[in-house]
């Protein structure tokens, strides 16, 4: 049964507006008019996507793309009330109707529309691909055919809530330098901007030679208050050219291979590629998804296309008959330990385990990393701050320095 959202007045003439399931539009309008409300607008949810992408407002809610979290806490839900022996359309209804987010909801119930029609969950999922990836639907659909959606569901929740947790880390991590940079910044065109041409007055009207070291601060507070806005604009005019430029495959291509070479950034980028790698392959194969098909589906959650070329040499590699982890080897981009753990993986048979282990061995190595960086990063970041406070505060009491000599 397909759903549509409304929008009505009710007997006070408030507006309301939510989702009700209907064989029809005309179905829908009755039951407003049964509540005694006015119905104003009724519209089919799969309609009302199509609106949003063609909109304004649609641009900026990129459709109907919901947040890890809520899409984590829909998957475990499904899983668990599939798991009970409750129908895929029953779990969606529910679920639907548990969600607090009108988004959702719209989602889950179209979704469950498609079901109803006879479709399986992985083609209902297919009309949102916004809200749920190619690796997701692939999931879902291997789950369903071998039987096990629910212990699909379940092991996607998982893969879903350690991405979630990994992104989080790295959110939180970074929040404390750049706020600390940000600030930095601040302070030091404050006082090149505001304090030291009101100091340097003082010194000018008495006429005596300034320091070097004075001099030169004077220059940069006057080229800072003369050209502040236009270097401003200039930055900004460079970091929109760089974005648009990297938009171009080559270009994109020549700025990753320049990544890989930088020594401390390369192991860093590897380290968290590798991760998204063997995690989503660990899910996939766990999954019942074919090896070549997994290849595939996992360079979507690659961002360095170094890396993705070289997950698709892997692929072509392996359609030859070649192993994974020896096909991975030979492009030079993984760690040593990730393509030992695969090969382990091919000789025993367990491969999406050890692809696992070695996602869970990767983001450990890089949450470790990225902790000892920003360690060393705060401190020297302070200690460079203090400095250029430092030649400040010089550049200003040299010349008083100078000025007491003279009267002695």
């Amino acid at each position: 049964m397909p759903a549509f959202e409304y929008k009505a007045l009710n007997a006070i003439g408030n507006k309301e507006h939510g989702l009700l399931e209907g064989d029809s539009e005309r179905q829908v309008r009755q039951q407003i008019r049964e509540k005694g409300w006015l119905p104003l607008e009724v519209i089919a949810v799969k309609e009302k996507a199509a609106q949003n992408f063609k909109t304004f407002s649609g641009f900026f809610q990129r459709g109907h793309r919901l947040s890890t979290a809520t899409l984590t806490l829909i998957t475990r839900q499904l899983a668990t009330l599939i798991a009970a022996g409750t129908p895929v359309e029953s779990a969606l209804q529910s679920v639907a109707r548990q969600s607090t987010q009108r988004a959702s909801s719209r989602v889950l119930l179209a979704v469950r529309a498609k079901v109803l029609e006879g479709h399986e969950l992985a083609t209902g999922l297919g009309e949102f691909p916004q809200t749920f990836s190619q690796l997701y639907r692939a999931t879902v659909f291997a789950g369903e055919q071998a039987g096990k959606l629910d212990k699909v569901l379940e092991r996607l929740s998982d893969y879903l809530e350690a991405r979630n947790r990994v992104q989080q880390k790295t959110s939180l991590a970074l929040i404390y330098p750049i706020v600390l940079s940000v600030v930095a910044i601040g302070v030091v065109i404050a006082l090149l901007t505001y304090v030291v041409p009101t100091v340097v007055q003082v010194f000018e009207s008495t006429g005596q030679e300034l320091p070097t070291l004075t001099r030169g601060l004077i220059a940069s507070s006057d080229f800072i208050r003369a050209y502040g806005l236009f270097l401003l604009l200039l930055l900004g005019t460079i970091v929109v050219a760089i974005k648009m430029l990297l938009k171009n495959p080559h270009w994109q291509m020549r700025w990753h291979l320049f990544q890989l070479r930088i020594p401390l950034v390369s192991g860093l980028i590897k380290g968290m590629e590798s991760a998204r790698f063997t995690r989503t392959m660990s899910i996939l194969l766990g999954s019942g998804v074919p090896a070549l098909e997994s290849l595939n589906i996992v360079k979507q959650v690659i961002h360095n296309r170094a890396m993705i070329e070289a997950v698709d040499i892997t692929g072509q590699r392996v359609k030859e008959g070649a192993g994974i982890g020896q096909s991975l080897a030979n492009t030079g981009l993984f760690p040593p330990l990730t393509l030992e753990l695969i090969r382990n993986g091919e000789v025993s048979g367990r491969l999406p385990e050890m692809m696992e282990r070695a996602a869970i061995n990767q983001e450990q190595e890089i949450e470790t990393k990225t902790a000892t960086a920003l360690g060393l990063f705060e401190p020297l970041l302070i200690l460079a701050m203090g400095g250029i406070v430092l030649v400040i505060v010089l550049a200003i009491l040299m010349p008083i320095f100078e000025m007491n000599q003279l009267v002695k």
